[in-house]
């Protein structure tokens, strides 16, 4: 007999498993060709896994500070001040996490009280949603243009009103590989200005933009940066998404704030792994060269892809690209994936779960992290369907 006392009330009840969890399953049953769920299939480099083995040996084995180990903030630190031109102090405006993801909760924890309405642009990566119903939060959705899923910034600011407390962007844009400009930026800007709005900018993807074009991160507006959580993650930089640990940027009055909910989360983060990125950090090229080495991949996958049924824009960003079918089959998105792994051998990422309707979309996702001959496998297979 069950002990009507020990029912429960979900905080997230209509959440489920996360598409990645059941498309790579899926994928693993059938044996299929995983272009799903988003990691590189190749390993890091070899000089980071000795460093890390360096540091592990040497005993950096213990309780790293809470805020992260100083001399990988400090990296961070002149990493950001050279790219976007903006010095945040590693001691107050740094903080270390477990992933994105994390930071990402954090962050929305920190910050979000029930009733406060948070902008959100659809699609939507799958962790902003509960982040914010988690905390009380009412999202507000705003589905991005279709064409090329750039912002629709009048719907943004017929949105906006007094309860409206935090916007999340996300640029590189997970999944659609669509990026903003310097217009977005400015446009933003415009919008919250004397606004008590905060903004969440989600840039894990920032070393991966193609086609010579120019990662806008909002740590580089003078006036977004004193208001804005930058997250970012080694994972997506240095192809090691399972260690799991990014980093959020935020004025100090914001970081504060970050850190109070951070400590008792995580409190710390993996301490010979930091050791090891400080000290990969050295060589700026292992960050610099990530645009071409992913767009070479991209292109390998769409070259293969050319003569194919399928609707294809180029990504700008991420390592995904979208895949449009509706040119041969009404299949929802979910059934023609799932169709996909068991007939063809090929896994993707329906674009349905990215929106809170979950209504079809005719769009699939696929992750182009992979060994140049999976990429070719792949992309054939996809080509005579």
């Amino acid at each position: 007999m069950i002990n009507q006392n020990l029912l429960l009330q979900s905080k997230l009840p209509d959440i489920g498993t996360t598409i990645f969890t059941v498309m790579s399953r899926m994928a693993n049953e059938y044996n299929a060709i995983n272009l799903s769920q988003g990691f590189p299939d190749f390993n890091c480099s070899e000089e980071l896994t000795d460093l890390v083995d360096y540091y592990l040996k040497k005993g950096f084995n213990q309780y790293a500070p809470m805020q992260g180990i100083p001399s990988l903030r400090y990296k961070i630190s002149e990493k950001i001040e050279k790219l976007y031109r903006r010095k945040y102090n590693p001691e107050t405006e740094l903080t270390i996490t477990a992933g994105a993801t994390q930071a990402i909760y954090t962050a929305a924890s920190a910050i979000i009280n029930p009733g406060d309405e948070v902008i959100l642009f659809e699609p939507a990566y799958d962790s902003y949603l509960p982040s914010i119903k988690m905390n009380g939060g009412n999202p507000v959705f705003i589905p991005m243009n279709k064409n090329d899923f750039t912002i629709d910034w009048d719907q943004v600011k017929s949105a906006v009103n007094d309860k409206t407390r935090m916007i999340f962007i996300n640029s590189p844009h997970n999944p659609t590989g669509s990026v903003i400009n310097e217009s977005d930026i400015e446009i933003l800007a415009d919008i919250t200005r004397d606004k008590n709005i905060l903004i969440l900018s989600d840039e894990v993807y920032e070393h991966i933009i193609f086609d010579n074009k120019k990662h806008y991160s909002l740590a580089g507006s003078k006036e977004l940066s004193h208001k804005t959580f930058v997250i970012s993650s080694f994972g997506k930089t240095y192809h090691t998404t399972g260690w799991k640990i990014g980093y959020c940027a935020a004025p100090e009055h914001l970081m504060k704030e970050f850190r109070k909910v951070h400590q008792f989360i995580v409190f710390a983060v993996n301490t010979p792994i930091q050791y090891a990125y400080a000290e990969f950090m050295e060589n700026e090229s292992h960050y610099l060269s990530l645009n071409s080495f992913y767009e070479k991949k991209r292109d390998i996958f769409l070259k293969h892809m050319k003569n194919s049924r399928w609707k294809i824009k180029p990504s700008q960003g991420t390592y995904f690209q979208l895949l449009d079918y509706s040119g041969f089959t009404e299949m929802s998105d979910m059934e023609f994936a799932e169709e996909l792994i068991k007939d063809a051998g090929v896994a993707t990422i329906p674009l349905s779960p990215f929106y809170h309707d979950k209504q079809s979309k005719s769009l699939l996702r696929v992750c182009f992290a992979k060994k140049d001959e999976v990429l070719e496998e792949a992309a054939n297979i996809l080509s005579k369907i």
